[in-house]
C-alpha cells in the first residue's frame, strides 16, 4: 500500500491503496464516485473515460500511481448541476438509452470540445470512434456534440472552459 495524493474534481484526495490499482476502482470503491463506469476492463469501450490533467484517459487501465500530483476530472466534476453545455445537449437530444456508456461518451466529447470549438462530423467521429455504445446512439451523440458546441459559443465559454 502507498499513499497517493491527487486532485479529483477540484478536491485534494489521498488514498492508501496498492500503486497498481486501476484509477477506476479507486474512484468507485475507495472514493465512492460511481459515475465512471466499468465496461470492459481493457481500454476498449470508453465507459471509464475520465480526464487526467485535461486529457481523456481510460480509468480501467490507468494505475493510480500515475495520477500522483495530477488532476482528475470525472463526470461528477464536469458540472455539479448538469449546467455544462455538453450535459445540457445530451439531455436536450435525449441521447441515452440504457445510459451505461454515456459518462464516458460525455467525457470524451468534453475533451474534443476543449480543443475544437466547432467540430465537424469527421472530427466528432474520429474523437468518439473508440467509445462503444451498445444501444447504437451514435447519431444522437453526434447531434449532441454539435449542439454542445453551439451552446458553448452562445454562452461565450472559453476554449476548454466549463460552466
Amino acid at each position: 500500500m502507498a499513499a497517493v495524493k491527487f486532485t479529483v474534481n477540484g478536491k485534494p484526495q489521498t488514498v492508501d491503496v496498492a500503486p497498481a490499482m486501476p484509477l477506476l476502482w479507486v474512484l468507485r470503491d475507495t472514493l465512492g464516485m460511481t459515475g465512471t463506469k466499468f465496461g470492459c476492463g481493457m481500454s476498449l469501450c470508453g465507459a471509464c473515460t475520465v480526464h487526467l490533467n485535461g486529457q481523456p484517459v481510460r480509468a480501467c487501465v490507468t494505475p493510480v500511481s500515475t495520477v500522483a500530483g495530477k488532476t482528475v476530472t470525472t463526470i461528477e466534476g464536469l458540472s455539479p448541476d448538469r449546467a455544462n453545455p455538453i450535459q445540457m445537449a445530451w439531455i436536450q437530444e435525449d441521447v441515452p438509452q440504457c445510459g451505461y456508456c454515456q459518462s464516458g461518451q460525455i467525457m470524451t466529447a468534453a475533451a474534443l470540445l476543449a480543443k475544437t470549438a466547432n467540430p465537424t462530423d469527421s472530427d466528432i467521429d474520429e474523437a468518439m470512434r473508440n467509445n462503444i455504445c451498445r444501444c447504437g446512439t451514435y447519431q444522437s451523440i453526434r447531434r449532441a456534440v454539435h449542439l454542445a458546441a453551439e451552446l458553448r459559443r452562445k454562452a461565450n465559454l472559453p476554449k476548454g472552459g466549463a460552466k
